[in-house]
């Protein structure tokens, strides 16, 4: 297994990032809102003309990595941000001390396991590799999915966010856990054939051309208990702003779930 780089952190954005909190007084009738490109831009442009309907505007800055949404919304140069989960949230907050606050769920995005060589779980050889990221927030939820597949057992009562190899207590084809590259690495590693399995988030998955739904050989089950569920978060002094109220009712919409169901056909799932 090749060594990964950490740390990357890559922000891609049509035009530069402007300080709104720098820039005089805020703008009440805009929202600025920072986010994965896919599926969370895809879903805020779909917002865009009926947030423009409540008497706001929405833009969006986009993000390829998961530690810069956090940091311009500290800086202020954005007014929410929506690419992450709760338990990533309440690490980024015990990490970094941010005074953020989630103000909606929105929906989840399933994890897929992927191999190039296997189309069943059960025809993994003894002592197979699975392939994960490095995300310490996502470390209990995939060895959860790797017990709801079958392949490993945990101890009884162990919380899904706080679940480690420690933990496992059955494990018969001897599954090798491998926590190596950053989460936007995974693609890569899959379709370069790095592993036996590669458990890639849907939102990197799609954003690389790869389809949850036809090529992973499990996807994680999801409903709206879900602990990951993707939600938009803002900072404590920003939470009852008008557009950001706005905003939410417009992403909780029947229109926005619809969007969701229809466009992404169960690789993201609406959060009801």
């Amino acid at each position: 297994m090749k060594k990964w780089l950490l740390g990357l952190g890559v922000f891609a954005a049509s035009t530069g990032l402007v300080a709104c909190g720098n820039s005089g007084e805020k703008d009440g009738s805009k929202v600025t809102v920072g986010a994965s490109n896919v599926p969370h831009a895809e879903i805020l442009e779909e917002a865009k003309p009926l947030l423009k309907e409540k008497g706001f505007d929405l833009e969006i800055k986009v993000f390829d990595d998961y530690i810069l949404p956090n940091r311009a919304l500290q800086d202020e140069e954005i007014d929410a941000n929506f690419f992450q989960h709760r338990p990533y949230l309440d690490q980024q907050i015990a990490d970094h001390g941010y005074d953020f606050v989630e103000v909606g769920a929105v929906h989840l995005e399933p994890i897929g396991l992927y191999s190039q060589d296997y189309d069943k779980l059960d025809e993994l050889p003894d002592g197979a590799t699975v392939l994960m990221s490095n995300s310490v927030s996502d470390y209990g939820r995939i060895l959860s999915l790797l017990q709801e597949a079958g392949l490993i057992t945990l101890k009884d009562g162990v919380p899904a966010v706080e679940a480690t190899e420690a933990d496992i207590v059955e494990n018969p084809k001897n599954i090798r856990i491998d926590a190596g590259p950053n989460p936007e690495m995974l693609p890569q590693a899959y379709q370069s054939n790095e592993a036996d399995v590669v458990a890639i988030n849907s939102n990197f998955a799609m954003g690389a051309g790869i389809s949850p739904v036809e090529e992973a050989i499990y996807l994680e089950a999801g409903d709206e208990s879900n602990p990951y569920a993707n939600i938009v978060v803002t900072r404590k002094d920003s939470a009852d702003d008008e557009a950001v109220k706005a905003l939410i009712s417009v992403l909780d919409s029947d229109e926005i779930k619809a969007f969701i169901d229809e466009k992404y056909a169960g690789a993201v799932i609406a959060v009801d």
